[in-house]
C-alpha cells in the first residue's frame, strides 16, 4: 500500500507540474531554444561526418580490388609500371565479360579548379582510365553528352564536380598542364566519389603529364567477394611484383577515417562546450520554476507529500523540456542541412571529395538524447532543492 500511496503521489505532483509550464513561458522557451540551439549544432557538425563516410562507403565494394605499389596508402603515392600491369590483368579471380578481363590501369593527378562558392582554387582529381574502367563501375552512367573519345584531349566530369566548381559545364573547355580539354559528358555513380573526379583517356593523360608509361592504380572486378584471397595472393607471392592489394570497400573505409575523426572530435567537443551554456539556462529555469512554486510545493509537503514525488516532478520537467528542445533542433538540423552538397579536402588523397550533408535517425535520435541529458543535469540541483525547502518558512508566505 505504502509503495502505491508514493506511485499515486508521484503521478499527481507530476502532472500537476507538468501543467504549469504555460504559465512560465518565457523561462520555459528560454531553456528550449538553448538545448534545440546544442541539438542543431550537434547534429549538424556530425552530418558533415556521416555524409562524407557515407559517399566513400557507397564507392567501395567487397567484390573489387584495388591493386597499388606496397607502402602507398594513396593513389597519389602509387606507382606501377606498365609491367606490373600487365601481370596484374593475367592474376586469377578476376571477371571476364564479352570484350576481357573488367580491370582498369588509372593515373591520379591533381589539378587546380575554383570553387562555384567562393572562387577560390581547390585539388580536383583528374583521372586517366581505360574505357574498361566505366566496365569495372557499372552503377556508373552517362547523364549528359557521351563519354570522351580515347586518344583525344576530352574529359567527361562527375555530377558533383560539376555542381561544385566552374567551368566544368557541358561544351566548356579548361587548360590544364599544356593540354586544353574540353568537357564532353557529365556522369553519375550513385553519390560515390568518383562523382568528385574528372575522367580523360589514361594514354592522353601520361603524355600530358610526362608519365611515360606508368600507371597509380589498378582496379580489378572480380568474380566474386570470395575470390578476393585468390587474386591478392597470386599477386603478392609473385617476385616480379612489389603491390598490395585491398577491397575497394576497405580502401575506401581507411580514406575516410581521418577526416571522420577529425570532425566527430570536433562536433563533439563544440557541442560539449555549448552543453554547458545550455545546461546553466536549464538550471536557472528550473530554480525559477521551484521559487514560482514553493508555497505550493510546502502545502503538498504540508499535507503528507515526501520529498520523492517532488524531486521527481521537477526532473520530469526537465526531461520534458529538454525532450522538446531536442526534437526542435533535430529539426532545424535536418530541415536545414539534410542533402546539402558542399566539397571538402580528403586528408589521404589530397583532393576535393563532394558530398551531401546525412542527418541519419542515428544522429537524431542521438541529439534527443544529448538534450534529455542536459534537462537532466539542468534539472537535479533544483529538484532537490525543492525537496528540501523548509515547509514553515514557505507556508508563512500564504
Amino acid at each position: 500500500m505504502a509503495a502505491l500511496n508514493e506511485l499515486a503521489q508521484i503521478a499527481a505532483v507530476t502532472w500537476l507540474n507538468i501543467r504549469n509550464i504555460p504559465r512560465r513561458p518565457a523561462s520555459s522557451i528560454v531553456s528550449v531554444i538553448g538545448i534545440a540551439g546544442v541539438v542543431a549544432v550537434f547534429v549538424a557538425v556530425l552530418s558533415i561526418s556521416a555524409g562524407f563516410k557515407a559517399t566513400l562507403a557507397t564507392t567501395g565494394a567487397d567484390d573489387v580490388a584495388i591493386v597499388l605499389r606496397n607502402g602507398a596508402n594513396a593513389e597519389l603515392s602509387s606507382g606501377l609500371s606498365e609491367e606490373a600491369v600487365r601481370l596484374i590483368a593475367d592474376a586469377p579471380g578476376i571477371l571476364s565479360d564479352a570484350q576481357g578481363p573488367l580491370v582498369s590501369d588509372e593515373l591520379f593527378v591533381i589539378i587546380d579548379v575554383p570553387k562555384r562558392t567562393t572562387g577560390t582554387t581547390a585539388n580536383v582529381p583528374l583521372r586517366g582510365v581505360l574505357p574498361a574502367a566505366f566496365r569495372v563501375r557499372p552503377h556508373l552512367k552517362i547523364t549528359e553528352g557521351r563519354a570522351f573519345t580515347p586518344g583525344l584531349n576530352e574529359i567527361v566530369v562527375g555530377r558533383g564536380a560539376a555542381q561544385q566548381f566552374t567551368g566544368l559545364t557541358l561544351g566548356s573547355t579548361r587548360k590544364w598542364g599544356p593540354n586544353t580539354w574540353k568537357v564532353v559528358g557529365v556522369f553519375e555513380d550513385g553519390g560515390s566519389v568518383a562523382e568528385s573526379e574528372i575522367w580523360c583517356d589514361v594514354k592522353v593523360l601520361q603524355g600530358a603529364y610526362n608519365r611515360g608509361n606508368t600507371y597509380q592504380s589498378v582496379r580489378a572486378r572480380l568474380q566474386s567477394p570470395a575470390a578476393f584471397q585468390t587474386f591478392k595472393d597470386a599477386l603478392t607471392s609473385d617476385p616480379r611484383l612489389n603491390v598490395s592489394v585491398q577491397r575497394e570497400s576497405d580502401f575506401y573505409a581507411e580514406q575516410s577515417s581521418a577526416l571522420t575523426a577529425l570532425i566527430n572530435t570536433v562536433g563533439t567537443l563544440v557541442a560539449a562546450l555549448m552543453g554547458i551554456g545550455a545546461v546553466f539556462g536549464a538550471i536557472l529555469t528550473m530554480y525559477t520554476a521551484v521559487s514560482a512554486r514553493a508555497r505550493e510545493i510546502a502545502t503538498l509537503r504540508a499535507l503528507g507529500f515526501s520529498g520523492a514525488p517532488v524531486v521527481i516532478s521537477v526532473l520530469a520537467e526537465a526531461l520534458l523540456l529538454g525532450l522538446a528542445g531536442g526534437i526542435l533542433g533535430g529539426a532545424v538540423a535536418y530541415l536545414g542541412f539534410n542533402g546539402y552538397q558542399t566539397s571538402t579536402l580528403n586528408f589521404q588523397s589530397f583532393s576535393q571529395v563532394t558530398f551531401a550533408f546525412a542527418v541519419t535517425p542515428t544522429l537524431l535520435q542521438e541529439g534527443v538524447a544529448y538534450a534529455l541529458m542536459m534537462g537532466l543535469i539542468g534539472g537535479l540541483l533544483p529538484s532537490i532543492r525543492a525537496a528540501r525547502m523548509p515547509i514553515t518558512g514557505a507556508l508563512r508566505e500564504l
